[in-house]
């Protein structure tokens, strides 16, 4: 209710009590929270990442400017760490065997991984199945799937000499996992195959969000299979194309479950990854002053290969 007066020919409305305070509960005073809640909101997380980022990364600065060792005491030397990594031979062929890995890994993953989201994509009889087959490998993890490869490749008694047996490729007793060439391409094989899944997974989200009306237009305009592929499809999931490029990447350079559970990073250090080289200084070694200093150089290096991944794959005007 309002109580309206006229005064020369003007009308002024009056609020009655009851609906003032509903008026300003619905005003924009509603929505506007002191400083306090807004750091009270904000101050779990700052917590959480100053004490489990923050504080671990500073303290590994420290460690790696001393001769930190794992058990006994240890002295403060500067840049000494850094200084002989230049002079590290060991350690620039782990880099070597790295971008190796990676390079050979990267590329099929990601065409493996569409190809099963093409296969997948469609809402068709079976998709599901055959989804949950593809992602199976991923969610079972590396870990089994290289504990189990460790057996598969004995020779004599292992399932994949006696397949290559049965097929009149091998006499079945190929020493695999102490042969640096073939020790390399069964982890790759490995990793392509477990990991394809995650990609299928990232790319087939993507896919259901292209609408379906640009399928349509272009295929009444007489566009093929691949034309659509390559036109609407492939430009459309850029950004997850580049998302998964850089998540394989990232997984490549920090690569140590398969290669210590398969060959420990031999026959000598043939297969011998970043990673790896650094647990064996840290933990063989007792060299964790030195191992730290690598450590951070190799979080530098991926960050700068991430960076340099998201400027590529930026969207240009």
């Amino acid at each position: 209710m309002t109580l309206s007066a006229t005064r020369s020919g003007a009308t002024v409305s009056r609020a009655t009590p009851s609906e003032a305070p509903r008026r300003s509960l619905l005003g924009p005073r509603s929505l506007v929270h002191p400083p306090a809640v807004g750091l009270a909101l904000v101050l779990p997380a700052v917590l959480f990442v100053a004490v489990f980022v923050l504080a671990p990364l500073v303290f590994a600065v420290y460690i790696s400017l001393t001769n930190w060792p794992l058990i006994g005491p240890y002295k403060f030397i500067g840049l000494e760490n850094y200084a002989s990594i230049a002079e590290d031979a060991a350690f620039w062929q782990s880099v070597g065997y790295t971008l190796l890995y990676t390079a050979i890994v990267t590329l099929p993953i990601l065409v493996f991984g569409y190809l099963m989201a093409v296969v997948v994509r469609a809402n068709r009889r079976g998709s599901t199945a055959l989804r949950t087959i593809f992602f199976l490998p991923y969610v079972i993890g590396l870990s089994t799937l290289s504990f189990l490869t460790v057996l598969e490749a004995q020779p004599g008694s292992g399932g994949i000499n006696a397949i290559l047996k049965a097929l009149h490729i091998t006499d079945g007793q190929t020493t695999w996992l102490v042969d640096g060439p073939l020790a390399t391409g069964l982890i790759c094989v490995l990793v392509i195959w477990a990991v394809s899944g995650l990609t299928m997974v990232l790319l087939v989200s993507g896919m259901q969000t292209i609408p379906r009306e640009l399928y349509e237009s272009a295929e009444i305009d007489g566009a093929s299979w691949w034309g659509r592929e390559f036109h609407i499809t492939i430009p459309m999931l850029r950004r997850t194309i580049g998302m998964s490029l850089i998540l394989s990447v990232i997984g490549s350079f920090l690569a140590f479950t398969q290669f210590y559970i398969l060959t420990q990073g031999g026959p000598g250090r043939a297969t011998t990854p970043i990673v790896l080289y650094i647990y064996n200084r840290a933990f063989v070694q007792l060299q964790v002053g030195a191992a730290t200093a690598l450590s951070i150089v190799l979080v530098i290096v991926v960050a700068l290969i991430s960076a340099g991944q998201f400027w590529l794959l930026r969207e240009r005007d």
